[in-house]
């Protein structure tokens, strides 16, 4: 990544990703978060005197990352709470948002917002689950914090995937790709949790 992973501009590329992937999930938000946490790892095993001066900082890359998760969930739920009778009507011509709407109108009554925390690690579930929260009008109080907790749990975790991978294996594609797949397989893993969820 080269300069990019310099000062400020990998954690803004880093919030405008994360941000915007609520809309569009094929964003590989989660891949650079990794990427820019890999760098991180080389600053912390650098000798003193000798970290390099562009690597990230991993506190803050990881609350950058948090931060920008909750506020794309809230964006979007926002747009959908006033979406109005045609976003009602897209909804309800899809089967998947359809029962994704009624379940976490059903967990969020409950007071149960765990399935806002797995939708955030499956693929498109973020966008499922802020979406739905905001077209059924569920309070922002039911939705934000489990918003909050789940932007903050799949940051620490992409995070410490890249930090960990190249404290294990050093800073090479290898860490990154077999952090690249661990994260795949929490995706995978909560998508498939969710479809077994009952109703």
């Amino acid at each position: 990544m080269g300069s990019l992973e310099a000062g400020p501009w990998i954690y803004a590329m880093v919030a405008l990703s994360v941000l915007l992937d609520v809309f569009l999930p094929v964003l590989p938000s989660g891949v650079l978060v990794i990427t820019a946490a890999t760098a991180a790892a080389a600053g912390t095993g650098a000798a003193p005197g000798q970290v390099p001066h562009a690597v990230p900082d991993i506190l803050a890359l990881t609350l950058c990352a948090a931060t920008a998760s909750v506020l794309g969930d809230l964006v979007a739920y926002r747009l959908a709470r006033r979406g109005g009778a045609r976003l009602d009507r897209a909804i309800a011509r899809s089967r998947r948002m359809s029962s994704a709407q009624e379940r976490l109108g059903e967990a969020l009554s409950r007071g149960g917002g765990a399935l806002v925390v797995l939708a955030r690690f499956a693929p498109a579930g973020r966008s499922i689950v802020s979406l739905g929260a905001g077209a059924t009008h569920r309070r922002v109080r039911e939705f934000l914090p489990w918003s909050a907790l789940a932007g903050l749990s799949w940051a620490v975790y992409s995070v410490a995937l890249g930090y960990l991978g190249a404290q294990w294996l050093g800073e090479t594609w290898l860490a990154t790709a077999v952090s690249v797949v661990a994260l795949f397989g929490a995706g995978a893993g909560a998508g498939f949790l969710m479809r077994r969820r009952p109703a």
